[in-house]
């Protein structure tokens, strides 16, 4: 698990600076058109990257608290990733407003996501 988390938070970092640098340099033309999309942008990508070294700190919890708290965890914030700056993403470039509804459930995904990595610490024993 903690390899396979390792590659996932990886890629998923790799993504973030990737759409970062795709926002701020092939979307110029886009937000001097629409500027209040841009801060919905850049909030979308300051998650992303904030919550792809979250998934590092997952995998390290997993190898330290191997368990079902650590591994919800895990899979959580990817979610949260996924749904909370994807969603707004698509806000931002699409101007598809719905997509401001889906942005709290990939929230909400994240907090319980950072609550089950702390009770993997929480209710886990230290590995050797």
């Amino acid at each position: 698990m903690t390899q396979r988390l390792v590659l996932i938070a990886a890629v998923v970092a790799a993504l973030g600076v990737a759409i970062g640098a795709f926002g701020a340099h092939g979307l110029r033309a886009h937000f001097d058109a629409n500027p209040t999309l841009e801060p919905t942008f850049e909030t979308a990508s300051q998650y992303h990257l904030i919550h792809a070294l979250g998934l590092f700190i997952a995998a390290w919890v997993t190898s330290r608290w191997p368990g079902r708290w650590a591994t919800w965890g895990a899979w959580l914030l990817l979610v949260g990733i996924v749904f909370f700056s994807g969603s707004l993403y698509v806000l931002s470039v699409f101007n598809v407003r719905v997509m401001g509804a889906v942005a709290p459930i990939g929230g909400t995904a994240l907090i319980l996501g950072w609550l089950c990595l702390g009770m993997a610490a929480w209710r886990g024993e230290a590995r050797g």
